[in-house]
Formats: structure tokens, C-alpha cells, sequence
């Protein structure tokens, strides 16, 4: 099987592709998409064919998939983002990714989505047939365009066997995310949670995601227990702000997702079940 993996320079892509060369069966082949050679030359040192262009292009496109059996789109657009770019890149360029990959034959299309797309919670943990109800949140467009491509994706005639990933907060291997996540975390409520997944269970998901026969339609991944604003604050070694414990959560179900379809269908199993077992591993 021939995979094309867009958006491999990314924080998730960069951890994911590597995982992907190395596990493959016998005979698969890996080809990544990137924008100049010299961010492909560290994936082609791994063994990948390298595509060079932007995906935005609808031409490359055609000539990333020519010949592909698989897609796995990891390319997002998200924080510090106009609305624009979250729009063009999110939504757009994954809707003409998925018709290059019609008009090539590829037989497979993974793509990867997030849980934010469910909006409001709902009091539970949210589930895989959980519409998208809109409501307040911070990361400006990246939400809604996501959701965006996975309706057009799953209305696209010829495109037969489509697998969505919603990812949830990724961290770990030194990914600055969660250092990063401090810039709003004091804004927040004490008591609100923030769903994480470590790459390593992130790119075991997309793999199980990707090669499971008979998967189908989306897929929730993450780690056992979302963590509190406090517990942030803990983790980056910070003090808490008082401020934060006179707060109410507005909404303390945003994002938490259920990983009961993806353990039941799948047989994923986080490796890291929480944020405190990765920091207990060395593993941040």
C-alpha cells in the first residue's frame, strides 16, 4: 500500500510519518507532501517519497496521489491563524485533496479532524454520532472549517472509504503545546478540563485508524482523564492564580470526548492513560 501523508512538518504530522515508515507492513511505501525539499530531506533520509509544492495547488495534489492506495490528511491550519488561512487550508484544500484522490483512484481517505468540531458539550462524554452544536470558543475558524471538510468529505461522490481521526490537545516529546496552552489557561475556570493524547497514542490511533479493515467513519482519540486548569498550572510548574477558583467552568464537557468506539472496533489502548503517567515516564 502506498500512504500519502500531507501536513507531515507539523507537530503531529513530524511524529506520525516516522512512526508510519518504521511500522509498515513489508512492501508499503510512505509519501509525504511538503512545501520545499529541504523539509522532505529528513522524511526521504526515512525512506518516503517526497512531493514538494503546497496543497493548496490543486496540480500537485493530483500528482501527490497518483498511484496512491491512501491518504491520511494531518495538514491543519489553527492558533494565531486568520480566519482566512484556518478556512483555506482546513476546509478548502482538504475538500480539493479529497477530489485529487477521487480522480487517482486512491481507495483509502483518512482525514484528520479534531474534537472541537463538537462544539457545546452535552453533559457526557461526546460520541462519534454527536452533530456539531456551535458555541463560544477560542480557536477562531479552525473548528467550524474542520467540521466543514469532514461534511463535504463524507458528501463526495466516489470516495468510498472515508476514516475520520478527531484528535484531542496533543502533547508530549517535546511538543511546546503545553507550554503553549498557558498563554489562555488563566483565563479560564479552575474546574475546566482539557481533554490531552500523547503523540505516541495519537499515531497509534491513526495507524489503527488507517489500516483495520472495515473501519469506517470517525473515530475519537485520547488519553483516560482530561485535566483541570489547576492540574495545568501543576504541570507547568507554575503557581495558581487565585483569581481562577471564583470562575465556573461555562461549559466542562467541551472536548471530552469517549474513546469507546475506537477500543471497541479497534483495539486502541492508550499507552500514556493520562498526562501525570507520561510526566511519571520522562515521556513530556
Amino acid at each position: 500500500m502506498l500512504t500519502v501523508v500531507t501536513g507531515v512538518t507539523g507537530q503531529v504530522g513530524k511524529r506520525f510519518v516516522p512512526r508510519l515508515i518504521q511500522g509498515a507492513p513489508q512492501g508499503d511505501r510512505v509519501r509525504v507532501l511538503v512545501r520545499d525539499e529541504a523539509r522532505g530531506e529528513p522524511f526521504a533520509a526515512l525512506g518516503a517519497e517526497v512531493v514538494v509544492g503546497d496543497l493548496r495547488d490543486t496540480e500537485v495534489l493530483g500528482k501527490a496521489t497518483a498511484g496512491a492506495d491512501a491518504v491520511v490528511n494531518i495538514a491543519a491550519a489553527f492558533r494565531g491563524v486568520p480566519d482566512e488561512e484556518a478556512v483555506a487550508v482546513n476546509r478548502d484544500a482538504a475538500i480539493e485533496l479529497g477530489r485529487a484522490a477521487v480522480a487517482s483512484g486512491v481507495r483509502r481517505f483518512v482525514q484528520v479532524s479534531t474534537g472541537l468540531v463538537y462544539g457545546k458539550g452535552r453533559g457526557r462524554a461526546l460520541v462519534e454520532t454527536d452533530g456539531s452544536v456551535p458555541g463560544e470558543h477560542m480557536w477562531g475558524a479552525y473548528p467550524e472549517s474542520k467540521w466543514q471538510a469532514e461534511e463535504a468529505l463524507r458528501g463526495m461522490d466516489g470516495l468510498t472509504d472515508l476514516r475520520i481521526a478527531r484528535l484531542p490537545f496533543v502533547y508530549g516529546e517535546g511538543d511546546p503545546h503545553l507550554t503553549a496552552v498557558m498563554q489562555w489557561a488563566p483565563r479560564w475556570a479552575a474546574m475546566q478540563r482539557l481533554h490531552m493524547g500523547h503523540h505516541v497514542d495519537v499515531a497509534q490511533g491513526l495507524r489503527r485508524v488507517l489500516y483495520t479493515p472495515g473501519a469506517s467513519g470517525a473515530y475519537n482519540i485520547a488519553d483516560d482523564a482530561p485535566v483541570t486548569t489547576v492540574e495545568l498550572f501543576q504541570l507547568n510548574g507554575m503557581e495558581v492564580p487565585a483569581e481562577i477558583y471564583d470562575r465556573e467552568a461555562p461549559d466542562p464537557w467541551h472536548a471530552v470526548m469517549s474513546t469507546a468506539r475506537i477500543r471497541h472496533e479497534l483495539g486502541y489502548r492508550p499507552m500514556y492513560p493520562s498526562v501525570w503517567t507520561a510526566q511519571d515516564a520522562g515521556a513530556l
